[in-house]
């Protein structure tokens, strides 16, 4: 039985712990948030809740902003990793439905 804990994509972690893990201010986090960079889900009380996977994301962020990204650039970044991932997906599919090469097919 897999616990919610176990999920890295459950949102169990509250603005403050994130904050405090990473060392960041609050306000960064509501940012990145305004900006469509780090979407936290939220509670029934409309506090921010993050997943371990969007606290990565948040590390990520400060990482490249400490390399000069504005955070427009941050954004592009991201926007286009995910691209990746779904090409690189998209390609997994069409190599797996072709049937494998026998070597003797012209170029």
């Amino acid at each position: 039985m897999k616990l919610t804990i176990d999920d890295a994509h459950a949102p169990l972690f509250t603005i403050g712990q994130v904050s405090d893990m990473l060392s960041v201010e609050q306000a960064f986090l509501r940012r990145l948030d305004q900006q469509d960079v780090v979407r936290p889900a939220r509670s029934q009380g409309r506090q921010r809740r993050y997943s371990r996977h969007q606290i990565d994301q948040v590390a990520e962020v400060r990482a490249l902003m400490g390399e000069g990204l504005t955070l427009a650039g941050v954004r592009r970044v991201t926007e286009l990793q995910a691209r990746v991932v779904e090409l690189e997906a998209e390609l997994a599919q069409e190599r797996a439905r072709r049937p494998p090469r026998t070597g003797t097919e012209p170029r």
